[in-house]
């Protein structure tokens, strides 16, 4: 019998939620002896306000140097720190499983769970992470080619409902990129197959 994806998604954000997080993205991988329930997560939107807060309560009484140098230099945008501790995947992954086995939500039983923070190269999949992240680098794979070509690389700006921009003057591109002689591209939503942010260190 296969995993209900929704459900156990469903699951998780009622988790998540009562310890003040958000499900990013989730994954089930493996054979079915082997299966590894990936979940990522990160402070909802209150708890992001809280953290951003409180980085800017640093910066202004001068204690810049307690935060990340690539923050203070504006290489990072804060909307790229998850802002979940360790602490905070362990209780959220406590009581997940718990709820995964009462439930059988992974039939079978046999798989490991494992949750952690997106990371600074996070996916992008829903339309509010593109207007979240707009000013970041990202990374897109396509389904269809745009321009003869399927991988582009720049800076998001906010584009068209439906579509996305990337500024491609702001990263190296690759020969393909170079010789479509743009200085932006759009991209329609339904036709990114993967997008990540692209870490500026």
């Amino acid at each position: 019998m296969a995993a209900n994806l929704d459900a156990i998604r469903a699951a998780a954000e009622r988790v998540a939620a009562s310890h003040g997080l958000d499900v990013v993205d989730l994954e089930l991988a493996g054979s079915a002896k082997e299966r590894t329930l990936r979940i990522s997560l990160e402070k909802n939107a209150a708890g992001r306000e809280q953290l951003k807060a409180e980085l800017a309560a640093a910066a202004a009484d001068g204690n810049a140097e307690r935060l990340p140098e690539r923050l203070v230099e504006g290489r990072l945008n804060v909307e790229q720190l998850s802002g979940v501790t360790h602490e905070d995947c362990a209780a959220f992954s406590r009581d997940f499983g718990t709820l995964l086995d009462v439930e059988d939500l992974v039939p079978g039983g046999e798989y490991t769970l494992e949750a952690s923070s997106p990371g600074l190269d996070r996916k992008l999949s829903r339309p509010e992470d593109f207007r979240r992240f707009a000013g970041c680098l990202v990374k897109v794979r396509t389904f269809e080619p745009v321009r003869n070509n399927r991988h582009w690389q720049g800076r998001l700006i906010a584009g068209q409902e439906g579509n996305i921009t990337l500024d491609l003057g702001a990263v190296k591109q690759n020969s393909k990129s170079r010789k479509s002689g743009l200085s932006q591209v759009e991209i329609a939503l339904g036709n990114i197959e993967k997008a990540n942010l692209v870490p500026e260190i």
